[in-house]
């Protein structure tokens, strides 16, 4: 009986001599909720990608935890740091200074983020060595006043690699206040270039010991940067490791850089997913009205199925079976083209901002300067799944019309 049912919902999906224009309104429902899944594929695909990219930048560049005294140094940090070594859930550590500071060249003034760092030490906790080239690392290693800059911070000043500039570093004690700036030279040793804005467009990396005259912290650091055996317990073990310390420190985990943007990113996927899965709803009613002008095109046949014996049950079951055929084909249709489309987003978009002249990818913005995407299996399923779902509840008023077909009525003007 369900073979034949089947059958039957199959042979309704053809267009006959007078079933023309119901089968263009599938086809259109087919289109409709095709495109309406593979948006949603490609939506929710490349703000995963989004947050895949700011996450490995971050985790790279910050560590998966930093230590340190809120408003003063780290005088005694290597003590601190050996004890942060012992833990076993710790696997290195390694000491920066961080201060905020002004470069300066032929008339050109911008703010900067100066890090200085023990290169050596650094490259165990975080991915910064692999955007800095082997002589450039030399350069900097020992000190003498060289300074790497973010690539976009460089084109800002307008200043060549090998040329000087001017750091114009701030000055501040307990006991007299705010004094008077230094200014202090340095040779552009290189450039780097991160993928991040925050990072291109304003930071400058020198030697440890450069920074500490700098900033004046003679042989103090701004604290320890952390890298755990595991990632995801950064925000417990952050806690721990920094209150077993004497005196008890702050934490800062890599969680909490940029919190708001990956929350905000979290509710902007949830909304997305709603906002367009009105559309896959949308494309569904199109199939309410196909299998409604369906219904009427063959009520004949359905009278005639009734006055055999079907009963109304299986009536209705072949239109559900005939409208979740569309559905499915509509879907799995948009899974393809979704699939294909992601893959395809990067290089269609930075084509066209070249063709276009036009940046849609702001890095001051988006904090990358290009478009990633990242295909989560659970995410085709759930988008699946729901516009079935969607589909198959759109069949079941049609359907049920259907049923209540009356023999009698039906076949009284076929000349039967």
């Amino acid at each position: 009986m369900l073979k034949s049912i089947s059958l039957i919902a199959v042979r309704y999906l053809g267009a006959g001599r007078r079933t023309q224009f119901s089968s263009f309104v599938s086809l259109v429902s087919i289109l409709g909720i095709a495109l309406g899944v593979a948006v949603l594929i490609i939506v929710t695909s490349v703000m995963n990608g989004f947050e895949q990219e700011v996450r490995k930048h971050v985790l790279g560049m910050t560590a998966h935890a930093t230590v340190l005294y809120p408003g003063q140094p780290m005088v005694d940090w290597q003590r601190a740091a050996a004890k942060l070594d012992s833990n076993p859930q710790v696997s290195s550590t390694s000491p920066f200074i961080r201060g905020g500071a002004m470069l300066s060249h032929k008339g050109e003034v911008h703010g900067a983020i100066v890090q200085g760092i023990d290169l050596a030490l650094e490259e165990n906790v975080s991915e910064i060595g692999k955007y800095i080239s082997a002589a450039d690392k030399h350069k900097i290693a020992d000190g003498a006043k060289q300074i790497l800059l973010g690539y976009q911070l460089r084109e800002k000043l307008n200043v060549e690699i090998g040329q000087r500039l001017v750091v114009i570093a701030p000055r501040f004690s307990a006991s007299a206040g705010i004094q008077a700036p230094v200014y202090l030279t340095y040779t552009v040793a290189g450039e780097f270039h991160i993928g991040m804005h925050e990072f291109d467009a304003s930071m400058a990396l020198v030697n440890i010991s450069d920074a500490q005259h700098i900033f004046s912290m003679t042989a103090g650091v701004s604290g320890l940067r952390v890298k755990f055996a595991n990632a995801d317990e950064a925000p417990f073990l952050a806690r721990e490791i920094a209150g077993n310390l004497d005196p008890p420190a702050a934490s800062i985990n890599w969680t909490q850089y940029h919190r708001n943007f990956f929350q905000a990113l979290k509710s902007q996927k949830r909304i997305m997913f709603v906002i367009l899965s009105i559309i896959v709803a949308v494309a569904a009613f199109n199939i309410v009205a196909a299998m409604i002008m369906l219904v009427k095109e063959k009520s004949a046949d359905i009278a005639i199925l009734r006055t055999l014996g079907m009963s109304r049950t299986a009536v209705m079951c072949i239109f559900v079976i005939q409208g979740s055929l569309v559905g499915l084909i509509g879907v799995m249709s948009g899974i393809v083209l979704g699939i294909v489309g992601t893959s395809y987003s990067g290089e269609f978009v930075a084509r066209l901002e070249r063709w276009l002249d036009i940046q849609f990818i702001k890095p001051d913005v988006y904090y990358i300067d290009y478009l990633p995407a990242v295909i989560g299996k659970t995410d085709v399923a759930v988008i699946g799944i729901t516009a079935g779902i969607i589909t198959i509840l759109a069949t079941l008023y049609p359907a049920w019309r259907a049923s209540l077909t009356d023999p009698a009525e039906a076949l009284r003007y076929e000349g039967v």
